[in-house]
C-alpha cells in the first residue's frame, strides 16, 4: 500500500486517541470550577455513554454512507467539540464538548478499522491494525503532556483543544482527498441481531469484561493525578505526568504482549497479568512513596495493556459466523468508561481517592475469574 494512503489512515488512529484527554481534562475542570469528584466525573461519563448508544447506529449509517464518509463525519464532529470551550468556558460547555467528543470517537472507532482493513491485503491486515493501535497509544500518553505544557507555557491548558481541532480538520481533508470513496454495503449488524447475543451467557460475560477493562482504563486515567496529589502533595501539572506514564507503559505492554502470546495461551496470559494487576492496584491503595507509586502505575499499564484484544478475540472465536454483530456489541462495551468513574467518585467523596481503587480491584478480580476459554478456540 502506498504511503500517501497509509499515512492519513494511521493519523486517524492518532485522532482516535484524543478521547483519552478526558482524564487529565477532568482534573483541570475540577480545579477550575471547584467541583466535587461526583460532579467532575460526569465528564468521562459524558464521553463513554455514547459508545453504548451510538455504536450500532454508526454501523447502520456506515452501510448507507460508506466508511470514508463516516470517518470524515467523525473528525468533523471531533473538531466542533474541541472548539466549543473557546466560545464559552463553563461546566455545561465542557459536558457538551465531551459528549460530542464521545459521539465523534464512537463513529471513528466503528468506521476507521474496517476502512483501514479494506485498503490492504489479508496478510497485512493484522500488521496495519497493530500499527494503528500503537499510534493511538502514542496519542493517549501525549495528551496529558501537551495539556501540562500548555498550562505551563501559555497559562491555558485548553490550548490542547485548539491543537486537536486543527489536527482533526487537517486529517479530515487529507483522508477525503486521498482515499477513494467506498461503496455502501449491506447491513452487517442490527439492533436485533446484536442484542440477541446477550442470550448467550459466554458473550454476556465477555461484554461485562469489556465494560470492566475500559472502566479500569478510564478510572485509572482519571484517578492517577488525584492519587498522586493526595499521597504526595505534588502539583497537578506534575501529577498529570502519571497518566502519561500509564499510557507509555500500556504502549510497551502491547508489544511485549504480542511476543508473549506466541509462547503462552491468551487465557493463561490474561490470568497471570490480572493476578499481578490486582497486586498493583492494591499496593497503590496503601503505598505513599513517590518512586513506588510511579513503579506501580507503570506496572498497572503493562498488565492491563492486552486485556481488550484478548477478550475481543475470544468473542470472535466463540461466534465466528456473527462477526458484525459481535464487533458492534464489543464496541458498545466501551461504555464501561461511563460506568466506573462515577462509582469511584462516590467512594472518593465519601472516603478517599485511595479507597476508590477498591472499585478497580473488584473489576480486575472479575477479569481474573469471570473470563474463560471460548469453545471454538
Amino acid at each position: 500500500m502506498k504511503s500517501k494512503i497509509i499515512i492519513p489512515i494511521l493519523l486517524g488512529f492518532f485522532v482516535m486517541g484524543f478521547v483519552d484527554v478526558v482524564g487529565i481534562s477532568t482534573n483541570y475542570v475540577k480545579a477550575d470550577f471547584n467541583l466535587p469528584d461526583t460532579m467532575a466525573n460526569l465528564l468521562p461519563s459524558a464521553v463513554f455513554l455514547w459508545f453504548f448508544v451510538f455504536s450500532i447506529p454508526t454501523g447502520l449509517l456506515m452501510a448507507r454512507w460508506g466508511k470514508r464518509k463516516v470517518v470524515a463525519a467523525s473528525m468533523l464532529v471531533t473538531s466542533i467539540a474541541m472548539l466549543l470551550p473557546f466560545v464559552t468556558y463553563s461546566f455545561a460547555t465542557m459536558m457538551l464538548t465531551f459528549a460530542l467528543l464521545g459521539v465523534g470517537n464512537t463513529m471513528l472507532q466503528v468506521s476507521l478499522n474496517p476502512l483501514c482493513v479494506g485498503l490492504v491485503d489479508k496478510n497485512r491486515q493484522a500488521s496495519i491494525l497493530t500499527w494503528g493501535q500503537f499510534i493511538k497509544a502514542i496519542s493517549s500518553f501525549l495528551g496529558p503532556i501537551l495539556a501540562s505544557a500548555a498550562a505551563l507555557y501559555t497559562g491555558e491548558w485548553m490550548m490542547i483543544f485548539a491543537i486537536y481541532a486543527a489536527f482533526s480538520v487537517l486529517n479530515l481533508v487529507w483522508i477525503w482527498f486521498t482515499i477513494s470513496p467506498d461503496e455502501p454495503g449491506a447491513k452487517t449488524a442490527t439492533f436485533g441481531s446484536t442484542l440477541s447475543l446477550f442470550s448467550d451467557s459466554y458473550i454476556f460475560r465477555l461484554f461485562v469484561g469489556i465494560l470492566a477493562i475500559v472502566g479500569i482504563d478510564v478510572g485509572l486515567n482519571t484517578v492517577i493525578p488525584r492519587l498522586l496529589i493526595e499521597k504526595t502533595g505534588m502539583p497537578l501539572t506534575q501529577a498529570a505526568l502519571g497518566t502519561s506514564l500509564y499510557f507509555v507503559a500500556r504502549t510497551a505492554g502491547t508489544f511485549v504482549g504480542a511476543i508473549v502470546l506466541t509462547m503462552l495461551s491468551p487465557l493463561k496470559m490474561l490470568r497471570v497479568t490480572m493476578a499481578v494487576a490486582i497486586f498493583a492496584v492494591a499496593a497503590l491503595m496503601f503505598c505513599s512513596a513517590p518512586w513506588l507509586l510511579w513503579v506501580l502505575i507503570a506496572l498497572s499499564g503493562v498488565m492491563f495493556a492486552n486485556v481488550f484484544s484478548i477478550i475481543f478475540s475470544f468473542a470472535l472465536q466463540h461466534k465466528p459466523d456473527s462477526e458484525g454483530s459481535i464487533s458492534a456489541l464489543m464496541i458498545m462495551g466501551v461504555s464501561g468508561g461511563a460506568l466506573v468513574p462515577p462509582v469511584m467518585a462516590f467512594v472518593a467523596d465519601a472516603w478517599s481517592q485511595s479507597l476508590s481503587l477498591v472499585v478497580l480491584a473488584v473489576a480486575t478480580l472479575y477479569l481474573l475469574l469471570g473470563i474463560s476459554q471460548p469453545k471454538n478456540a
